[in-house]
């Protein structure tokens, strides 16, 4: 046997040990006309196993399996057909059992990356250099994406494709897609989004600012979330909503005291308006939106320009401010954002 086994293993090139157990089943089967019993098919998927996980191709360890019944199993061919089947099962389960330690290790990276916990050593292993600077874009659709949805590795590839660079990754997190993406590369959250457009119906895109290092793409991370969230919180139309171009609102919210303050003084007379605040709010928010254009202003309330001036005048005498006026404009629309992010009037003022 051991000379067969020799044969057999330079030939083919796989290791000997993995094919004794293999040579032994034949063996017996030929003698005997039985096939292989538990024992030995438990002992050949153990041997698949090994043959995984030390990189040895499937296609070479079945060329080894017939080669050997070639030279020694003579007509015990259902024994070659149960040893090849135990030695596939064990190959493919180890290689599943591999498949599914990467998507876990995967998914606490991900977790630590976007908590600010992962190194670099690990991080390399992902393709990230966390010395960079970095931006993660943030899809979060409708209905939440499942951890282990297929989808966030399908735009990796379209994203790798495209860019020609593994220095990007996409992964499921909280229900959102999230694409971390180098700072220099500027197309990525646009590729990101569009790969985003074409497979979810309902769908917003938070983008944060690039940030350096491990830090920086938990911040940048934040940004993107709560950029959506103010775009929801705001009635903003737009799907797509970059951190940069809301700087504005973290800094009004930081001092809510002064905002609250702000609604109450200039928008807090609107209550006494027949019908209550919010249909003037509302516009004011479509003549700051269509750049004190009336006309613009009407269709996007599907109201006339007469209402439009109406109202206008209205909120004038009321609140004593008006759009016409520069300064006055800046306070309304302020306070009508600070009246957005407070949710007045739907909740009392504080």
């Amino acid at each position: 046997m051991d000379s067969v086994l020799a044969r057999v293993s330079e030939a083919t090139g796989v290791p000997a040990d993995l094919l004794g157990g293999f040579l032994s089943v034949l063996a017996a089967s030929a003698a005997t006309g039985r096939l292989p019993g538990r024992a030995d098919m438990d002992g050949l998927r153990e041997c698949g196993a090994l043959a995984a996980e030390r990189g040895i191709p499937l296609r070479v360890l079945a060329d080894a399996c017939l080669h050997a019944a070639e030279i020694t199993a003579g007509g015990a061919f259902g024994a070659v057909r149960r040893g090849m089947a135990a030695y596939i099962e064990g190959y493919e389960e180890a290689q599943r059992a591999a498949l599914r330690q990467e998507e876990e290790a995967r998914r606490m990276f991900v977790d630590d990356l976007l908590q600010g916990r992962a190194d670099a050593e690990r991080a390399e292993h992902f393709g990230l250099r966390l010395a960079g600077a970095y931006v993660v874009t943030v899809a979060r659709p409708d209905t939440p994406v499942a951890a282990g949805d297929p989808l966030a590795g399908r735009i990796e590839q379209a994203l790798v494709a495209r860019f020609g660079s593994h220095n990007i990754l996409v992964a499921v997190r909280d229900g959102l897609l999230v694409c971390v993406s180098p700072g220099a590369l500027t197309a990525a959250s646009g590729e990101f989004t569009h790969h985003v457009r074409s497979v979810l119906t309902d769908w917003r895109v938070g983008v944060g600012r690039p940030h350096q290092g491990p830090g920086g793409i938990v911040t940048s991370y934040r940004e993107a979330v709560n950029a959506i969230d103010l775009g929801e919180r705001l009635g903003l139309r737009a799907q797509v909503l970059k951190a940069a171009d809301l700087l504005v609102f973290p800094v009004l919210l930081r001092d809510r005291e002064a905002i609250v303050d702000l609604v109450s003084t200039v928008l807090g007379p609107l209550t006494s308006a027949r019908g209550g605040p919010e249909p003037l709010l509302e516009t004011l928010e479509a003549v700051f939106a269509s750049q004190g254009n009336h006309t613009a202003a009407a269709r996007r309330l599907g109201v006339s320009t007469r209402a439009i001036t109406y109202r206008l005048e209205r909120i004038r005498r009321l609140t004593g401010f008006s759009p016409s006026d520069p300064t006055q404009r800046f306070t309304l629309e302020t306070a009508v954002l600070g009246a957005r992010l407070l949710e007045w009037p739907a909740h009392p003022l504080a």
